[in-house]
């Protein structure tokens, strides 16, 4: 036996189905990342993220300590040797920002840099 959706009701099924999808494809990411800082070198020296997602990094620094600065998140973290520290963000400005190292006690940590690439939605 085959049942008669009325109008209406066809119609308020369409419009929750749309409203979802929208809400689904808006929806915000977890995206993480383990950072590794060594010999004045960031591993991954690039990361890639969406609009809204909220970012996870862990900053991690192997032999000596460094830092881990994005100035437009205003993010400053500094981890000593051998120890790491875990922090959170939302990408919420769409851009290409560079990360660094800002020690002043290490001259070769101003050649430390990486990118954090934010794309719009």
């Amino acid at each position: 036996m085959r049942r008669h959706v009325p109008g209406a009701a066809l119609a308020v099924l369409i419009a929750a189905a749309v409203v979802l999808t929208a809400a689904q494809e808006q929806a915000p990411n977890r995206r993480e990342f383990t950072i590794t800082a060594r010999d004045h070198v960031f591993t991954p020296d690039r990361i890639e993220v969406s609009k809204d997602d909220l970012v996870k990094i862990t900053f991690r620094a192997e032999g000596r300590p460094s830092s881990f600065v994005i100035d437009a998140y205003r993010i400053v973290k500094r981890a000593g040797g051998g120890q790491s520290v875990t922090f959170e963000f939302r990408a919420d400005q769409p851009g290409t920002f560079p990360y660094y190292c800002n020690l002043t006690g290490d001259a070769d940590c101003r050649n430390t840099k990486g990118t954090l690439v934010v794309k719009a939605r």
